[in-house]
């Protein structure tokens, strides 16, 4: 899986190399140097996109959870927790448990936790909403692992009005649509909405 994932990063970064005519890039420099440079240009590149349209629009369409969704969807583009469906239910999952759990314990409006510092209806919320969205992922197979700082930046307070919600639903749908772009540019299949499952081999399961 290690090898296949390699694989994968570095055909997006030649992909991407040679659609933009920069393949002596490849030949001048290392494998590793050539896509920790792609790295710091094509993460800052994405969160950049969303921090425009934030600033544009002074909404909140950048947080910080986005940051380790963009290392994902570039990192693994083919792994189930970055296909566009666990992305984007992911995080509506951990923001909408962040809310629950403000409402729950009556920290809808209170300062976050940053300015009024941490009491035991705060910890009760992060803990529920950790636990729930953790839950939730689970069993309806939408895995997501930066869903969970999602979760605890709503609960801490940092994002309490639901009206935010959409907003950052906004700023996700755009990290995707901007993967989706450069992950099929380079040649990589990212997926429309979900990874397509291999179907087993029978004589392989029979053998089991």
């Amino acid at each position: 899986m290690g090898q296949r994932n390699e694989r994968l990063r570095w055909q997006l970064v030649s992909g991407l190399l040679t659609a933009l005519h920069l393949e002596r890039l490849a030949e001048r420099y290392s494998r590793k140097s050539v896509m920790a440079g792609f790295s710091l240009i094509n993460g800052g590149l994405s969160i950049a996109l969303v921090s425009f349209v934030a600033l544009a629009t002074q909404e909140a369409f950048i947080f910080p959870s986005l940051g380790a969704t963009a290392f994902i969807l570039f990192h693994v583009p083919l792994a189930e927790p970055a296909s566009p469906r666990n992305t984007l239910c992911g995080h509506f999952v951990g923001a909408a448990m962040g809310l629950l759990s403000l409402y729950v314990f009556g920290l809808q409006n209170q300062p976050s936790a940053f300015l009024s510092g941490v009491d035991l209806a705060r910890v009760g919320a992060a803990a529920l909403s950790l636990g729930l969205t953790g839950c939730l992922m689970v069993l309806f197979r939408i895995a997501h692992p930066p869903a969970g700082a999602t979760a605890l930046i709503v609960s801490l307070g940092l994002m309490p009005d639901p009206a935010q919600l959409p907003v950052l639903m906004a700023g996700v749908s755009l990290l995707l649509v901007h993967a989706f772009v450069m992950n099929r540019l380079s040649g990589i299949p990212y997926p429309l909405w979900s990874v397509r499952k291999s179907i087993p081999d029978a004589g392989a399961a029979s053998r089991t």
